[in-house]
């Protein structure tokens, strides 16, 4: 698999994902302009990603495909929180 197929079976998993698990009450449906690639990388013949949606959901993607057995997965997560934590100083 190249980086680019990488990309294009990202976006279109999303979109297709999306779509069809959105709350039909929202309204919206999305396209591969409204997915994007956070960060990635490529390890032998193996990837790995995270991606978001333009869709302020709080929903991201980490997508990983195992080279050796030609096997892309998929995990969705959705943030439930986010909040500083104030560093403690040390004594030394």
């Amino acid at each position: 698999m190249t980086e680019k197929n990488f990309f294009k079976l990202i976006k279109s998993t999303i979109v297709s994902y999306y779509n069809k698990n959105v709350n039909k009450t929202d309204n919206k449906i999305i396209t591969e302009d409204d997915v994007y690639v956070v960060w990635s990388c490529k390890t032998l013949q193996n990837y790995k990603a995270l991606a978001s949606t333009t869709v302020p959901d709080g929903i991201y993607y980490e997508i990983t495909h195992n080279g050796n057995k030609n096997e892309t997965y998929f995990d969705v997560y959705e943030r439930l929180e986010n909040f500083v934590v104030q560093q403690i100083e040390s004594e030394d």
